[in-house]
């Protein structure tokens, strides 16, 4: 090996409360885990790390293709003391080129997530409905091996015929991992589970695979294609009374619903449904939408829209699954190509959709007053939001916002920890820390397309810029202003808050029918009144 592309060894140790004075991070368009913001005079510094540098081993552990989450953990399980391996960047890209020219590459975990990777291996989702004989299947686990395995799976019995083997391996029932429990516990978890159940199932070979790469195994890496029931796309074009059924949106049911359709009309030909929900609009997906701009969504497509909606027994099973059907909008449309409209644009619409569709990577420092934010919780709910941002604090002036949801903390995801461990986390930093947020829509947005989020999302990530850059706060000034103005509006329930009491309804006002209905193409607009708890738009 050219002696200018061996890695550097370096020996990172560090007392009680300090750091080793420098950032990991993974940057959109660039490769490797990079090592970022060296603070002159600290450990990182007068070892020897430098900006750029590529982490390429941690105590010994080839991590170049491990995930990012991965990398950081291994550096913070190692205690007080580390040794890191490192490439300068034009170590690291020339070797990266000369692996490129003697081997194909392996997948990206983003490759598969929609099920698209070719002849990658994937896991398998199998739904089953218990008939009078039951599943059709046993449980077992193996000497040596922590798993849990399926066995005496009956021919044409109703685990064969939802894609079951023999020796499959058991990841998930219902959306929840077991590889961890023992045999008693996942037969109990399949008993609770009723007379239907949901499988996350893996071979001996997709298995090893996804070991072999260090990735854990989830359910967006699965396949879609045993589920029995599948969202449908429905392409509409209007008539002359419109598309031909309402938009109805029920406060006790989340969703937007079709209802009232037509008969003969546009939507009744295209194959919708009374009740069926809908996922997306023209690739969009509406589940974090108002009524309101949903309709608008519609609305703005002219005479012609793309639709995903799925029945309710399709959402029961994607539910159950804990998958988006937005997966499968991606899978369609990367083998379909369909087009769909275009939507007319203006000049203050683009900058925020951009603005809505992206984190943020803000870097705090402490003052005598703290950062100047509260963490909080839901009991039983997860996920981190920040509230009583402190005006004029670090956390305003690096552009946090009340109800912005923490995803990461210097570099670690916590998006499943407690929220004692997330607290203790923050207070453990010192006086300087980083973290990626996002505001609750744009959340919703990349949670609802099963998109991990990180910092990979942000265009051009500088931690600078979040924090002293006079421009930045200028921009965001307007963008937060939107943000506060919006949440105004609907305002989510404070955690500590406890639920109002239920009242009786307001006596409908003169013009305020019990259920509003709009036409779709009338520019007036009326208001909905609460009695029904509905509220309905003609489309």
């Amino acid at each position: 090996m050219d002696s200018s592309c061996k890695p550097r060894t370096i020996n990172l140790n560090k007392g009680d409360g300090q750091s080793y004075g420098f950032f990991l991070r993974i940057e959109e368009g660039v490769q490797g885990h990079l090592i970022r913001n060296v603070e002159p005079g600290t450990i990182a510094d007068k070892a020897g790390l430098k900006d750029g540098d590529r982490v390429v081993k941690v105590n010994g552990t080839c991590v170049d293709s491990k995930d990012h989450s991965k990398v950081v953990e291994l550096i913070q399980e190692s205690g007080p003391s580390v040794t890191l391996q490192v490439l300068d960047e034009k170590a690291y890209l020339k070797i990266k080129d000369q692996d490129n020219e003697s081997q194909t590459p392996p997948p990206k975990p983003a490759q598969i997530m929609n099920g698209m990777a070719g002849t990658t291996p994937k896991p398998k989702l199998c739904y089953m409905v218990k008939d009078k004989s039951g599943y059709g299947f046993s449980l077992k686990t193996v000497k040596n091996d922590s798993g849990i395995f399926m066995t005496d799976v009956k021919a044409s019995g109703v685990a064969e015929k939802a894609g079951v083997k023999n020796d499959d391996r058991l990841i998930e029932i219902n959306n929840e991992n077991v590889e961890k429990c023992t045999h008693e516990q996942a037969v109990a978890k399949v008993k609770q589970a009723g007379n239907s159940v949901v499988f996350l199932l893996v071979d001996e070979e997709t298995y090893n695979y996804y070991k072999n790469a260090g990735m854990k195994i989830t359910n967006e890496m699965a396949n879609l294609k045993l589920l029995p029931h599948k969202p449908r796309t429905i392409e509409l074009a209007k008539g002359e009374d419109g598309y031909g059924y309402y938009l109805r949106e029920e406060k006790a049911r989340p969703g937007h619903f079709i209802n009232e359709i037509d008969n003969g009309g546009p939507a009744d030909r295209a194959g919708l449904k009374n009740m069926d929900r809908i996922v997306c609009v023209n690739g969009d997906p509406v589940d974090s939408m108002s009524h309101e701009q949903v309709v608008e969504r519609i609305r703005e497509c002219g005479n012609k829209t793309f639709l995903m909606v799925v029945d309710e027994i399709t959402d029961k099973i994607y539910k159950m699954a804990g998958v988006s059907p937005m997966l499968c909008w991606e899978e369609q449309n990367h083998s379909n190509n369909k087009p769909l409209c275009t939507t007319p644009t203006t000049p203050t619409t683009a900058p925020e959709d951009k603005v809505k569709h992206k984190p943020k990577l803000c870097k705090l420092e402490k003052t005598t007053s703290g950062f100047g934010f509260h963490l909080n919780a839901i009991r039983g709910t997860p996920g981190h939001f920040l509230k009583e941002v402190v005006k004029g604090s670090p956390a305003e002036q690096s552009g946090l916002v009340d109800d912005d949801i923490l995803v990461e903390v210097n570099g670690v995801n916590v998006e499943k920890k407690s929220h004692e461990e997330v607290v203790e986390m923050i207070r453990s930093a010192g006086s300087k820390i980083e973290m990626l947020l996002a505001e609750k829509t744009v959340y919703n947005y990349f949670t609802e397309k099963n998109i991990p989020i990180t910092t990979a999302l942000i265009e051009s990530p500088n931690t600078e810029t979040c924090s002293n850059s006079a421009a930045w706060k200028e921009v965001h000034t307007e963008v937060i202003t939107e943000i506060k103005a919006e949440k105004a509006a609907s305002a989510p329930a404070v955690a500590e808050k406890k639920e109002a009491e239920p009242g009786p309804d307001p006596a409908p006002t003169n013009n305020s029918p019990a259920e509003t209905r709009k036409r779709a193409d009338s520019s007036s607009s009326s208001s909905s009144s609460s009695a029904s708890e509905a509220e309905d738009e003609r489309l």
